[in-house]
C-alpha cells in the first residue's frame, strides 16, 4: 500500500508542477506565435538587416521576460501532493472519502495501549487503504480562464494559422528572413529592351514577339506591319534600320521610357539593336498584300418594280472593306443631281468563290432609266482597289402603266441629267400636253399641276428652281400611277431606312423600339391602302384567284409582325448580324408584295394565257363527254350482237363488260354507265347496232374538231412565248388515234385512246399553270434575292437554326448581303489593348522578378 501511495504522490506532484508552469509557458508560446505570424505576413521582407536584428532582439527579450518566472517555480512537497489527492478523492466520492491519503500517513496519538482503540484505528487504516487503492490522479488543471480571462491565446493561434496560409510555400523562407542579416546585392542597371511586331488589324494575325537574346532572329510579317522597340529604364540603345523600315512617330520620350516605331515596307526589313552590351539583329520578310480582284456575275436582274439585283464575286488576301457600284455619264456635262452611288453588300468570305448579291432600288432616283457607264469598285483595308471592266447599261427604272405618268417621268429624267440641252424639249413637251386637256389631262388636279410646272420651268433661272420642277413632275407621275398609295409607300421606305441606319450604328434599345413601332405603323397603313386599292380595281375571277394564291404564298400580316418582333429581340440580345438579316429579308418581302401589285395589273398577254387555260379546261370536259358517249355506243353495239346470238343474260354480260370497260378506261365512274347501257340492250335489238354506227361517225367528227382546237391552242401558246407541253402533244396524238379508231368502228380502242388524251390534257394543264406562275413571279420580282420565298421562312430557318430554333455557330451571320460593322476588329483591338497593358507592366524594371517573368510568359503564349 505504501508503494501505491508513493506512486500517487509522485504523479500528483508532477500535475501540480504543470499547473504552476503552464500559465508561464503559454506566455512564451504566445510570443513565439506572434513572431511566426509577423514573419509569415512578410514583416522581415520589407526591413533592412539592422531592423531585422532589432526586431528579433525584441522578440527574444519578450520571450525571456515572460519565461523568467519559470525559474522560480518549485516542486510541490509531499504534504501538498497528499492534500491534492485527498481533494480529488473528495470531489469524486464525496464524504465517504475524507482524506484517505493523509489518513495512511497519520499515526495514533493516544490510546495506543487500549485494545479497542487499536482495533478501531486498524479498521480506519484498512478502509483508507481500500479507498487509496481505487484512487487516480486527475489531469492538471492550470485554470487558464483565471490567468487569461479574455482568451487572447485563441486570437494568437488563429492569427498564426491565417498568416501561414498567406505565406503559402514561402513559409520557411519568410521565417528564415528574420535571421538573414546580410546586405542585399547592389541593384543592376534599371534597363530593359522589348520588341514586337503588330500586323495590321485587317490581317487578323497575332503580334510577333522579338526575342532579345543577342542572336539573329528571322520573322515573317504582313506588309505595312509596325515594328515597335521599347527601352524602359536608365540606359541607351542604338537602333539601325535598313531602307525596308520607315520610321514612324512614337510616344513622347521620357527619361525612363523610349519607344521607336517603324513601318515594314520592303520585301526584307532589317533592324540592328545594340543595347546593354548585346547586339540583336532582326530580319523580317514581308508578306505581300495583293490588290483585290472583282468580276461581275451576269447583268442586272431587273424586277417588276424597277429594282434590280447586282451580283459579283470578289477576292482579296484579307477581305473586302467596301464595295460600290460606280455610275458615270456617257457624255461629259453638268447635271442637276449627281449620278447615284450604289453601296453594294460585302462578300461573306474573301475567296471569291461565292456570289454576293445586292438589291438596288433606284426607282426614285432621277438617273433611273438613263444610259450610263457602270463599274463595280471594291477596296481592301489597305486602300487598294479592284475594278470590273466598264460596261454601258441603262439604269433600270420604275415601270409606269399610265402613258402620261410614263411621259412625265421621262421628261423629269431628261431635265435632271441634261438640264442645258433638254430644257427646251421638256418645255415643249409640257406645253403640248396642255393643248388638249380632255385627252391628255382629264383630271383637274393634274392639269393644274402641269400648268404650274410649265410656268416654273419657264421662269427658272437656277439649278435649284429646275430641281423643284423635276420633283414636281415626279410627284405628279406617282400620283397618276398609284394615287394615294405612293405616299404610304414613301413613308414605309423612310421608316425602313431609318431603322436600318439605326441597326448599323448599333443604336440604343429605346431608339430601336421606337423606330420599330414607326415601321409597324407605316406597314399597317401601307397594307390597308394596298388592300383598298385591290378592292377598287376590278379583276376577272381567274386573275383574282391567281393573285390571291401568289399573295398567300408571299406574305401574311402575322409573318410581318413576327419578323419585326424577332428583329427587336435580336437587337436586345446584341445580335446585330441577325437583325440586319431580318431587315434585309423584310425589305425583300415588301419588294415582292409591291411587285405582286404591279404584276397583278392584267395586260393582253396575261389575259390571253388565262383564256387558254379556260379553253383547255373546256376541252378536257368535252373529251370526257366524248369518251363516255363512245363507251356507251360500244356497249350498245356489243349488246345487240349478243342479243342476236342469244348468249348470256344481259345482266351478267353487263357485269363482265363493265369490268373490261373499267380496265380500259381506268375511270371508276364508268361502272354505272355500263350497267345502264346493259339494261337497255335487250330492248334495242337490231336497231341499236345501226344507231351505234351512225353515232360513232358523229363522235369521230367531233373528236377531229376537238383535236384541231388543241392544235390551235398549242400554236397560240407559242405565240405568247410559252414553251410547248409534252402532255398536250401526247393528248393530240391520242386524239388522232381515237379519231382513226372511231372511223374503223373500233370503239374499245377509241375509248382507250380517249383516256390517254384526257391524261395528256391534265398534264398539259398542270404544266401551263406552272409556266404562268413562273412568268408571273418573273414579272413581279424576277429572281428573288437568295432564292427564298418569304413564306418559307421556317424552312430557311431550319438550315440556319438547330431543332430548338437557336442560331448555330456555323451560320453565315452576314447572309452574303449584310456586313456587321467591326464584328472581327473589336476582338482584335481588345486583344491588342490587353497585350499593350502587359508590355507596359513588363517595361517597369522595378517590379518583382517573378511578376516580370509571368508577364513575359503571357506575351510569348499569345
Amino acid at each position: 500500500m505504501r508503494t501505491r501511495l508513493d506512486s500517487l504522490v509522485a504523479r500528483s506532484r508532477a500535475a501540480g508542477l504543470w499547473e504552476r508552469a503552464w500559465p508561464i509557458l503559454w506566455r512564451g508560446l504566445g510570443v513565439v506565435l506572434a513572431f511566426l505570424a509577423a514573419s509569415w505576413l512578410g514583416l522581415w521582407l520589407d526591413l533592412s538587416p539592422p531592423w531585422r536584428m532589432a526586431g528579433l532582439a525584441a522578440f527574444g527579450l519578450a520571450l525571456a521576460a515572460v519565461l523568467l518566472p519559470l525559474l522560480r517555480t518549485a516542486w510541490p512537497d509531499r504534504r501538498e501532493a497528499l492534500a491534492r489527492i485527498d481533494r480529488d478523492a473528495s470531489a469524486r466520492d464525496g464524504a465517504l472519502a475524507h482524506g484517505p491519503a493523509s489518513a495512511i500517513e497519520d499515526t495514533l496519538a493516544v490510546g495506543a495501549q487500549d485494545p479497542a482503540t487499536r482495533a478501531l484505528w486498524a479498521l480506519h487504516q484498512r478502509r483508507a487503504a481500500e479507498v487509496v487503492a481505487r484512487l487516480r490522479v486527475c489531469l492538471p488543471r492550470p485554470m487558464m480562464v483565471r490567468h487569461d480571462p479574455y482568451a487572447l491565446r485563441a486570437a494568437l493561434a488563429v492569427t498564426a494559422v491565417a498568416s501561414l496560409f498567406v505565406a503559402g510555400t514561402e513559409w520557411r523562407d519568410r521565417v528564415a528572413a528574420a535571421f538573414d542579416w546580410r546586405e542585399p546585392p547592389a541593384a543592376g542597371p534599371n534597363f530593359r529592351v522589348d520588341g514586337w511586331i503588330d500586323p495590321p488589324l485587317y490581317t487578323r494575325m497575332p503580334p510577333l514577339i522579338v526575342t532579345m537574346n543577342g542572336a539573329e532572329q528571322r520573322l515573317r510579317a504582313p506588309v505595312n506591319s509596325q515594328l515597335v522597340v521599347r527601352i524602359a529604364g536608365e540606359g541607351q540603345a542604338a537602333l539601325t534600320p535598313n531602307p525596308g523600315l520607315k520610321p514612324l512617330p512614337g510616344k513622347e520620350a521620357r527619361a525612363d521610357l523610349r519607344e521607336d516605331r517603324f513601318q515594314i515596307l520592303g520585301p526584307l526589313a532589317e533592324l540592328a539593336i545594340a543595347a546593354g552590351g548585346q547586339n540583336q539583329r532582326l530580319l523580317v520578310e514581308t508578306i505581300p498584300d495583293h490588290p483585290p480582284e472583282v468580276r461581275s456575275v451576269g447583268g442586272p436582274e431587273v424586277n417588276g418594280r424597277g429594282t434590280f439585283n447586282l451580283t459579283y464575286r470578289a477576292k482579296d488576301d484579307y477581305g473586302i472593306s467596301s464595295a460600290e457600284g460606280l455610275v458615270e455619264p456617257l457624255k461629259a456635262g453638268r447635271s442637276l443631281v449627281p449620278p447615284p452611288k450604289i453601296a453594294l453588300a460585302l462578300p461573306s468570305d474573301a475567296n471569291g468563290e461565292t456570289d454576293t448579291k445586292t438589291l438596288v432600288d433606284l426607282t426614285d432616283h432621277p438617273w433611273s432609266g438613263a444610259r450610263v457607264r457602270f463599274t463595280i469598285v471594291v477596296k481592301d483595308e489597305a486602300g487598294q482597289e479592284g475594278r470590273t471592266a466598264p460596261v454601258e447599261m441603262t439604269l433600270p427604272a420604275r415601270p409606269f402603266k399610265d402613258p402620261l405618268a410614263r411621259s412625265l417621268a421621262e421628261e423629269r429624267r431628261r431635265l435632271v441629267t441634261e438640264p442645258d440641252a433638254a430644257r427646251i424639249r421638256v418645255q415643249t413637251a409640257l406645253d403640248a400636253l396642255l393643248i388638249a386637256p380632255e385627252q391628255f389631262t382629264p383630271q383637274p388636279s393634274i392639269f393644274l399641276g402641269l400648268k404650274t410646272a410649265t410656268r416654273r420651268l419657264r421662269q427658272a433661272r437656277t439649278d435649284e428652281a429646275l430641281t423643284e420642277v423635276a420633283d414636281l413632275l415626279w410627284e405628279m407621275a406617282l400620283k397618276i400611277e398609284d394615287g394615294d398609295l405612293s405616299d404610304a409607300e414613301k413613308q414605309l421606305r423612310q421608316a425602313q431606312d431609318r431603322l436600318k441606319e439605326a441597326i448599323e450604328r448599333n443604336a440604343p434599345d429605346d431608339e430601336i423600339k421606337r423606330l420599330t413601332d414607326d415601321l409597324k405603323q407605316a406597314l399597317s397603313k401601307f397594307m390597308k391602302e394596298f388592300a383598298d386599292k385591290q378592292r377598287r380595281e376590278p379583276r376577272d375571277p381567274g386573275e383574282r384567284q391567281a393573285q390571291g394564291q401568289q399573295q398567300s404564298k408571299t406574305v401574311t400580316p402575322d409573318d410581318l409582325d413576327k419578323m419585326l418582333n424577332d428583329l427587336a429581340e435580336a437587337m436586345k440580345r446584341g445580335d446585330t448580324a441577325e437583325a440586319q438579316r431580318l431587315m434585309e429579308q423584310l425589305r425583300n418581302i415588301l419588294e415582292n408584295l409591291q411587285s405582286a401589285e404591279q404584276g397583278g395589273k392584267s395586260d393582253q398577254a396575261s389575259r390571253e394565257m388565262r383564256k387558254q387555260m379556260r379553253d383547255l379546261d373546256q376541252m378536257a370536259r368535252e373529251q370526257q363527254d366524248l369518251r363516255d358517249e363512245t363507251f356507251r355506243d360500244g356497249q350498245q353495239k356489243r349488246g345487240a350482237e349478243q342479243g342476236q346470238r342469244g348468249g348470256q343474260r344481259p345482266q351478267q354480260r353487263g357485269q363482265q363488260q363493265g369490268q373490261r370497260g373499267q380496265g380500259q378506261s381506268k375511270d371508276p365512274g364508268q361502272g354505272s354507265q355500263q350497267g345502264q347501257g346493259e339494261e337497255q340492250q335487250g330492248q334495242r335489238g337490231q336497231g341499236s347496232q345501226g344507231g351505234g354506227g351512225a353515232g360513232g361517225g358523229s363522235v369521230g367528227e367531233r373528236q377531229q374538231a376537238l383535236r384541231q382546237r388543241l392544235e390551235d391552242l398549242q400554236r397560240r401558246m407559242k405565240e405568247n412565248g410559252m414553251r410547248g407541253e409534252e402532255g398536250l402533244s401526247d393528248a393530240e396524238d391520242a386524239m388522232r388515234q381515237a379519231e382513226n379508231a372511231l372511223r374503223q368502228g373500233k370503239e374499245g380502242e377509241a375509248v382507250d385512246a380517249q383516256g390517254r388524251a384526257l391524261d395528256g390534257l391534265k398534264r398539259g394543264a398542270e404544266g401551263m399553270q406552272q409556266q404562268m406562275q413562273e412568268m408571273a413571279e418573273g414579272e413581279g420580282e424576277g429572281q428573288q434575292e437568295g432564292g427564298q420565298q418569304p413564306g418559307q421562312q421556317g424552312q430557311a430557318g431550319s438550315r440556319d437554326d438547330d431543332p430548338l430554333g437557336r442560331p448555330t455557330r456555323g451560320r453565315d451571320m452576314s447572309d452574303g448581303r449584310v456586313r456587321v460593322p467591326t464584328a472581327d476588329e473589336s476582338a482584335v483591338q481588345r486583344a491588342r489593348r490587353i497585350m499593350e497593358e502587359l508590355r507596359r507592366k513588363l517595361g517597369d524594371p522595378s517590379r518583382p522578378r517573378e511578376e516580370l517573368d509571368y508577364f513575359e510568359r503571357l506575351l510569348r503564349r499569345n
